[in-house]
């Protein structure tokens, strides 16, 4: 992924940034992952699927916790929360209600927290398009897709 990107230093250079900044943000790795596994399933992006699912577990989360997420569901309320939103937000290209992100607020989120999740979207769409786009090859142990892109 990263050798396609470089096709343009410019592009490389955010991809790089974005990742760097938000891999210290407040969300923490493991639910960054979490989002990445579900936006890339819903995405069709075998590649961010795969990758994203051996990065959560190297952030903790068990195989089961990534294959929840990549569904889209958690057993911890906060990040079903979390996932509920980003699929949302994915699903309906960011024409979501007032009420989607008062549930992101019921779960503990605060407006920062809620900005960093969607620049985790954001990301996770370039990604996926630059893989699916331009038909990157999985390096990673593949994962099978469970949903077909909308």
């Amino acid at each position: 992924m990263f050798k396609a990107a470089a096709n343009s230093p410019a592009a490389l250079t955010s991809l790089w940034g974005a990742f760097g900044a938000l891999g210290n943000g407040r969300l923490g790795a493991k639910l960054g992952e979490q989002i990445a596994v579900a936006i890339a399933d819903r995405n069709n992006c075998n590649y961010s699927l795969a990758a994203h699912t051996g990065l959560g577990r190297k952030a903790g989360a068990t195989g089961q916790v990534m294959a929840d997420a990549q569904a889209g569901r958690s057993t911890d309320p906060r990040t079903a929360a979390d996932l509920t939103f980003a699929i949302a937000v994915v699903d309906k290209r960011a024409g979501i209600e007032t009420s989607d992100v008062d549930a992101l607020r019921s779960a503990g989120f605060d407006d920062e927290d809620i900005v960093e999740i969607v620049a985790h979207i954001a990301l996770n769409l370039f990604t996926n398009y630059l893989n699916v786009a331009l038909d990157v090859p999985v390096d990673f142990p593949g994962v099978k897709l469970t949903r077909a892109a909308a």
